[in-house]
This record gives structure tokens, sequence and C-alpha cells, in this order.
């Protein structure tokens, strides 16, 4: 298989995985183009073509540790900004509001260990099966298993801990984040 088609088939999955892990498109482009100079660099040493998929996603995996490790990875604790006219027609303001609960639980899966956060979004986002995602982390199945379940258990337990769901006065799911008055702590 040649690069152009490696590349062609490929690099959706990619910058969708590493958009993920990163938080944010930008850095996600730059990375999953790293990744794909990296990939044509060395496919050459890559003896068998069956295992290029999880061959492409470690090298992804390991570009989002470098971006982590380098100190380059900003807060991803990122507010949606109010460009928005009081006007909204009540479906963009849904979506709106689906898109902001959605930012909120992903902005807490980046409080998860990266071993369990990588399981957890090749798993739940990138709807891998655990056998492919054994072949990418290099881990057996029952080991995906295992990381999976600690990271959704551990998902909960940090959401139970740094965030209120309720519904609003239109009945609508809305997640904040618990606060000092929520914890029953007076500020400082």
């Amino acid at each position: 298989m040649d690069f152009s088609e490696i590349y062609d088939i490929h690099y959706g999955p990619v910058r969708a995985f590493i958009a993920k892990m990163v938080g944010d498109r930008w850095m996600a482009d730059d990375l999953t183009q790293d990744t794909f100079i990296k990939v044509r660099k060395n496919l050459n040493g890559l003896k068998d073509d069956s295992k290029i998929m999880p061959w492409i996603f470690r090298i992804a995996r390991n570009r989002c540790l470098d971006y982590f490790r380098s100190g380059a990875a900003r807060n991803k604790g990122q507010e949606l900004t109010n460009r928005f006219q009081k006007s909204i027609e009540p479906v963009v303001q849904m979506q709106l509001e689906q898109r902001q609960m959605s930012q909120c639980v992903q902005d807490k899966i980046y409080l998860l260990p990266e071993t369990l956060r990588v399981a957890l979004i090749f798993s739940d986002t990138m709807e891998m099966t655990n056998q492919e995602t054994a072949d990418i982390l290099d881990i057996t199945v029952s080991n995906v298993t295992v990381r999976v379940h600690r990271a959704r258990k551990a998902l909960k337990v940090i959401l139970e801990q740094e965030c209120i769901f309720e519904h609003d006065e239109r009945s609508v799911m809305v997640c904040e984040p618990k606060t000092d008055a929520h914890l029953g702590r007076s500020g400082c």
C-alpha cells in the first residue's frame, strides 16, 4: 500500500483521535500532520501491512504524549464564548447547550490518567473494538476491558465530585462546575 492510500484511509480517524486527546483542533491538525510525516518517513520499516492501523495510532498517541510532556498543552478548561444574541432560535440554542454539556464531560475526561483516557477514547469515542484498541496499545484485550471499565468508573466519580447536573427552567439538562458554595465551603 502506498502512502497516499494510507493517508486517505487513516487521516480522518487519526485526526479525530488526536483531537479528542488534546482538546484543541488547531493542535490536532499539527499533531496529525506530524504523525503522517513520521509514517511516511518510516513506512519502509513496517514489515507487516496488516499492522498498519495499530502502528499509525501508536505514532499518533506518542505524538500526543510528547505534546503533553513538552509543557505546550494549555489548560483544557476552555469556555465557550458568548457570541450569540439573545434571540437565538430554540433549535440552535438546544444544539449549543448539547455542545456545552458534551464539552463539560470532555473536559473532565482530561482529568483521567493517560492510560485510562486513551482506552476510553478509543472505545467510547472512536468506537473501536477491544481487539483494535489492544492492537494499538500493544496490550491484551482483557487489559483493554479493565482499563475501559476503570476509566468509566473514575469518570463517574470525577463528574459527581466536580459537576452539578440539573434541569433548567426549560427542562434542559445542564452541567455546571461545583463552586465552593456548592461544596459548603466559604470563599477565601
